[in-house]
């Protein structure tokens, strides 16, 4: 799969169709995750594996559907017919000074990992976040190692301020941020 082969678009409530993620890999073997303790991140071995049920992935359609609704961006990465990559940002803006703006969802079917994909998508993200008026992009990450690592890649670091609610429904993500 080349990456350059691959179209990139904002997609509307139209796009979100309950057929959208049947054929997506969300497949993620963990082996090692990143965990902050005293105010320090340090790695431990800890293995499972992520993937999604049929119920979930009609969850996430729910999801990214309630975002287009509340105007904010759901990007799709296409090749073919086939969705390799989405993401999502919220509209709502929150922080002390209403700088932020939530990246709940941003992920690429394991065959098409490692093309450019992602990166892609987060750039699209960044663009479209500032068009909301947004300083800064807030991202709840995966801990494992691979995922922080893609983050590092792409300019993030820790949140200076961290949105307790979205730490409820991810405890174990790392809280970060993305000047944009």
């Amino acid at each position: 799969m080349e990456s350059s082969r691959i179209l990139y678009k904002i997609l509307k409530r139209t796009d979100l169709t309950e057929d959208l993620l049947d054929n997506f890999s969300r497949y993620q073997e963990t082996k090692k995750v990143w965990y902050l303790e005293d105010g320090e991140f340090k790695t431990k071995d800890d293995s499972f594996i992520d993937d999604w049920s049929a119920a979930k992935k009609k969850l996430v359609i729910e999801e990214l559907m309630l975002c287009v609704t509340n105007n904010g961006i759901v990007a799709g990465a296409y090749k073919g017919m086939k969705l390799v990559g989405f993401a999502s940002v919220e509209s709502e803006r929150f922080g002390s000074n209403h700088q932020y703006v939530e990246l709940p969802y941003i992920h690429v079917s394991s065959e098409a990992r490692g093309l450019g994909v992602g990166k892609m998508l987060f750039e699209i993200c960044c663009k479209e976040s500032k068009k909301l008026g947004a300083a800064k992009l807030y991202i709840a990450a995966h801990p494992s190692i691979e995922s922080q690592a893609f983050y590092e890649a792409v300019g993030c670091k820790q949140a200076e301020e961290i949105n307790m609610e979205i730490v409820k429904r991810e405890p174990l993500d790392i809280q970060l941020e993305k000047i944009l």
